[in-house]
């Protein structure tokens, strides 16, 4: 049996965007409960020189965004980083997941060898399309939002493995 990119991607980041919110949503109670100001969370990091919490929903957003839009050759959608509550991350995240629920698997699979380049701020990553998922996309996913529970795991909020990995 083999795995096609579409499956490779698309299901594995829903499920992981799903679980992020989840993760959210037990912050945005944790405050509640402990009469936090959510902005105290929202802004965490877990070292100064790293993004908040509110970045690092933003950039798992985006990487999956792009990532599918890349490997299926069409322009990626740009979302504005403006959000500053539990809700308008979680809504983001939703609307990141009903734009991955748009692609049909004929879009990205076949995609293995595009040719994919990334303009970043000091140079330029080259890939072709099956490296870009595996160790680009997948990985900067799943770092951000391993960051994201980090932090709200740090700040107190009752977060286990579970929370991250989600129910079968």
């Amino acid at each position: 049996m083999t795995i096609s990119m579409y499956q490779a991607l698309i299901p594995v980041s829903i499920r992981t965007l799903n679980n992020l919110t989840n993760i959210l949503e037990k912050g945005s109670a944790y405050a509640e409960t402990k009469k936090i100001d959510p902005n105290v969370l929202i802004n965490s990091r877990l070292s100064p020189d790293m993004f908040p919490l509110s970045k690092q929903v933003q950039i798992a957003s985006d990487i999956v965004n792009r990532g599918a839009a890349r490997l299926a050759g069409i322009e990626p959608p740009k979302f504005e980083d403006n959000e500053t509550t539990f809700g308008q991350l979680i809504d983001r995240i939703q609307k990141t997941i009903s734009y991955l629920n748009t692609f049909k698997p004929e879009q990205i699979d076949g995609s293995e060898e595009r040719e994919i380049t990334l303009q970043m701020r000091d140079n330029t990553l080259s890939f072709q399309g099956m490296p870009f998922l595996l160790y680009f996309v997948l990985p900067n996913l799943y770092f951000h939002v391993t960051t994201a529970y980090d932090i709200l795991r740090h700040c107190g909020v009752e977060l286990g493995k579970g929370d991250f990995l989600g129910q079968p």
